[in-house]
């Protein structure tokens, strides 16, 4: 069942977050933003968004769509569909706004959006980072947090489809 924005708490149109983040800017709050695909929600996932909360005031989470990961990481991905990937995303307190989104990169959002912090996980390098230019134009800041090695969803579909051949045979 497909679900429309305003059905999952949190979860904003591209208006109409650009219109709540030009109120949060009159407020003069500092916003954060993170983006990727949040499949298998894991202890790495919620460090990167624990941390990125702790940047500023409201912290926005631009998640792919199902088509963006299939093109980026294969047809056996998502595990879980992009509805209930946002609603376990709006479930933790971390979280305040959500967007998603079925680009390639999440150029386009930070453009509009312009945070005043952009934050990537460590497996990101500084110069890799889309969006930074246009962030650190506008006088923001990029945050690179450290990568929490073995956390990684790949890894984890890896390990139980190990675990699933080896218990498969006996």
């Amino acid at each position: 069942m497909h679900r429309q924005p305003g059905s999952i708490r949190k979860l904003f149109e591209l208006e109409s977050l650009c219109r709540a983040r030009g109120r949060w800017r009159h407020q003069g709050r500092t916003v954060v933003f993170t983006n990727g695909c949040f499949d298998l929600l894991h202890g790495g996932h919620v460090h990167l968004l624990n941390t990125a909360r702790k940047q500023g005031d409201t912290l926005i989470v631009a998640v792919n769509d199902d088509s963006s990961i299939r093109r980026h990481k294969g047809g056996g991905r998502p595990i879980f569909p992009l509805e209930e990937r946002l609603e376990i995303l709006s479930a933790l307190s971390c979280v305040d706004a959500l967007i998603s989104f079925p680009d390639d990169t999440p150029l386009r959002l930070i453009t509009e959006i312009l945070p005043d912090v952009l934050v990537k996980g460590g497996d990101w390098k500084l110069e890799e980072v889309v969006g930074r230019s246009e962030v650190e134009a506008a006088g923001g800041r990029v945050v690179i947090v450290p990568y929490l090695a073995g956390h990684s969803s790949s890894r984890i579909i890896e390990r139980i489809s190990r675990l699933a051949g080896l218990s498969s045979s006996k």
